[in-house]
């Protein structure tokens, strides 16, 4: 059980690094491809990254489960899996266009809004107040962005708009996803997924750019990172953590790649902050932390 415990949070952090690397991963690749070109190359190699898992347990399921649960099943993980999706395209989009204007550790932490987000929507969307302490850190994480992203005449760079929007689309997915997800295999709706959001992003790639495989192969180390690794290997480790460890514990520590992201964008890129992007940082994560923690439920009278 030691072990388990120990096992748990090592592969979530494995997974944090994962993500905030391949921020550097989609920062570099944009010097050799344009942004649909390479959201599609990677989305892709996800879809075909899960899909043959995906396959094999649908394949395990028809031995094991009956036919109704099985069409039930198949019903949910479609709908689901198309939803998230129309999410994921969209949003990764959005963060591909942003990300060429800003830094890679900048694009990390706004990106990472999503945790800060998801309170919100739901308040709104489905009437679920949120504790004290998550509009504490709504309130902080409000100074952060404004210390991160505000310049001198008081306006966020088009980059840093582009991404707050990826990081407002990113919650509807948690949220879609958190939907469906507990009636369905994770990986068989995470396949079809980035199936349809390549489908979307192959589609505007070709209306908007004009893709080849010229470009393909000059961007190909970053696609396949951020396709394989990040994608594939990077979602399936995110499950086995999962497994293992504490639900707060595990947000915790998958928002670590906020943090990742900046330490790989100094070390790969050589990128700086200023000592005031720097400190905004600081309070965003601490506002990405405050979200996270659970309070102590009222003993009943």
């Amino acid at each position: 059980m030691k072990q388990n415990k120990l096992f748990g949070p090592f592969i979530l952090l494995l997974t944090a690094i994962i993500w905030g690397s391949a921020f550097v991963a989609q920062r570099s690749g944009m010097d050799a491809i344009e942004p649909l070109t390479f959201t599609a190359a990677r989305m892709i190699l996800s879809a075909v990254a899960l899909g043959i898992p995906a396959v094999l347990i649908g394949l395990r399921d028809r031995r094991v489960e009956p036919k109704e649960n099985r069409q039930k099943k198949t019903k949910y993980t479609l709908i689901g899996g198309v939803g998230c999706g129309v999410f994921l395209a969209a949003a990764t989009i959005f963060q591909q266009y942003g990300i060429v204007e800003t830094t890679a550790g900048k694009a990390g932490f706004i990106t990472a809004l999503y945790m800060l987000m998801v309170p919100i929507l739901s308040l709104i969307l489905f009437r679920k107040k949120g504790t004290w302490l998550v509009w504490l850190a709504v309130l902080v994480g409000v100074v952060g962005m404004y210390l991160l992203c505000m310049n001198e005449q008081f306006r966020m760079t088009r980059g840093d708009v582009l991404l707050s929007v990826c990081a407002l689309l990113f919650s509807g997915h948690i949220l879609f996803c958190d939907h469906f997800i507990g009636q369905v295999n994770p990986v068989q709706m995470s396949a079809v997924q980035f199936a349809t959001a390549s489908v979307i992003s192959t589609v505007a790639a070709f209306i908007a750019e004009q893709p080849s495989w010229e470009k393909i192969v000059s961007a190909a180390v970053p696609i396949l990172y951020c396709g394989l690794v990040s994608g594939g290997v990077g979602y399936t480790l995110q499950m086995v953590g999962q497994k293992y460890t504490d639900a707060t514990v595990a947000s915790l520590l998958m928002s670590l790649e906020a943090v990742f992201a900046v330490l790989a964008g100094v070390i790969i890129l050589h990128e700086r902050m200023t000592l005031r992007e720097i400190l905004g940082s600081i309070i965003l994560f601490a506002a990405i932390v405050l979200v996270q923690i659970p309070l102590p439920k009222k003993k009943e009278k």
